[in-house]
């Protein structure tokens, strides 16, 4: 049976918001990342991206990204874990996305 859940992602760029570069292995960044989720007792998923943007004198920043996947969980509990991944991980922002994507579970039932 499909259902609709409502999703959240979280984008959190790698390099420091003041030295403009990425100042640990992406190794340390995941365990924050694993450990956050942990303490707010959330199921997640998570991605390691690459991608490019541009800062707002014209400058082109490409840098590493972690995508966090979270599911059926309050908008309460995505702000305050993009708040700590954004303290954390010394960005000016993070970026939150959200959809409600239609899901189904199947299953092969043995015996």
């Amino acid at each position: 049976m499909k259902t609709k859940t409502r999703q959240a992602k979280i984008y959190v760029g790698l390099n420091d918001a003041t030295k403009h570069e990425q100042l640990y292995e992406k190794e340390r960044y995941i365990s924050v990342l694993k450990n956050v989720c942990r303490s707010y007792h959330t199921a997640f998923s998570f991605d390691v991206i690459n991608g490019g943007y541009f800062h707002e004198d014209g400058t082109y920043v490409e840098e590493n990204s972690l995508e966090l996947t979270l599911l059926d969980v309050s908008d309460e509990l995505v702000n305050e874990i993009a708040k700590d991944l954004c303290a954390f991980f010394h960005q000016e922002s993070v970026m939150v996305v959200y959809s409600q994507p239609e899901v189904e579970f199947i299953q092969e039932i043995i015996g």
